[in-house]
């Protein structure tokens, strides 16, 4: 993503991507914003490049060409002295490699780096800069529906800058949706929500011990959210949503207590079971981390039917393919 100017005026975000003529995450065709920090550490992240509130460090071995043919970043730019060569032995191939108990992510051998191996995750934008790049897709939005989906990390998290690039994408006239987790502040969902047209929510565990094991946190504040969410903003859209992991959450007793807490909501319009994948495990080692979930699989096709009935009952659907 450019490098762009930021107006020290103007409210700024930490913004990690911008992805566009995404389709899966509200109505229409949407355009995905990023924003960077969380408050969870689930196990199965497939975006940790989102969960660190600053920007962060990350290293692409696979791009670096060596210090005998490069070198810069080990010429006194890290004030830690954080990158250095393995002198011998099996992995003396000429590459960098990066202390990360030393890295404070100041970034100051990004720059240097002419194969960008070496890049930093995240960068401040106003929302202005986000809403110019966002609308560039407008067009897509009048044919399809669609708008801007804000997500994370936990996007709420940033609550002032979300709240102001939420109303800002509602003067453009573009629909707007969020994905959260809502283990934040009730205050910062108090003043993100009206802002908002869908609010896309995980119910990961319910649970409260499993959520702190396999979360990091319980769910109690996640839960006391959701509920006044419903009862507070009767006029916005929720789905629910599970991330389904194999041996976690993929049975009928957590399908059924998710239908049991938000079947009394009419504004909760639908369930969402999102199938375990392993699509970002190439960025943990981009970020000197171990990716803890090498053995789970993805559910299977019958887990995913039998599930998905259960659903289906409880909203009243035939029940057919989806």
């Amino acid at each position: 993503m450019e490098k762009k100017q930021v107006n020290a005026k103007a409210p700024t975000g930490l913004v990690l991507n911008i992805q566009h003529f995404c389709t899966h995450d509200g109505p229409g065709i949407r355009t995905n914003v990023f924003l960077k920090a969380c408050s969870l550490r689930c196990k199965w992240c497939s975006n940790p490049e989102s969960i660190h509130p600053k920007p962060e460090l990350a290293y692409n071995a696979g791009k670096c060409i060596g210090e005998k043919q490069c070198g810069f970043c080990l010429k006194n730019v890290c004030p830690e002295s954080a990158i250095y060569v393995v002198g011998s032995g099996d992995r003396a191939d000429d590459k960098v490699r990066i202390n990360w108990d030393l890295c404070t992510n100041c970034g100051n051998c990004v720059p240097v780096c002419p194969t960008n191996a070496l890049y930093l995750f995240g960068q401040e934008m106003s929302v202005d800069q986000v809403l110019d790049e966002v609308e560039q897709d407008s067009a897509f939005y009048r044919e399809s529906g669609g708008g801007m989906t804000v997500s994370g990390g936990e996007c709420q998290l940033q609550a002032d800058f979300l709240a102001a690039l939420l109303a800002g994408a509602h003067q453009r006239g573009i629909n707007t949706a969020i994905e959260t987790a809502s283990n934040v502040p009730w205050d910062f969902m108090a003043k993100v929500l009206p802002h908002v047209d869908t609010v896309l929510h995980d119910i990961k565990l319910t649970d409260p011990e499993r959520h702190k094991k396999w979360c990091g946190a319980d769910n109690t504040r996640i839960r006391a959210n959701l509920k006044r969410a419903y009862e507070t903003f009767p006029d916005k859209k929720f789905i629910a949503r599970t991330p389904l992991i194999p041996g976690v959450n993929d049975d009928e007793e957590h399908i059924r207590a998710t239908l049991a807490f938000i079947k009394p909501y009419k504004n909760v319009i639908d369930y969402e079971l999102l199938p375990y994948h392993r699509f970002g495990e190439g960025k943990y080692g981009f970020l000197g981390r171990v990716y803890e979930m090498m053995d789970f699989t993805s559910p299977t096709p019958e887990t995913l039917k039998r599930l998905q009935a259960i659903i289906d009952e409880a909203f009243g659907r035939s029940g057919a393919p989806r």
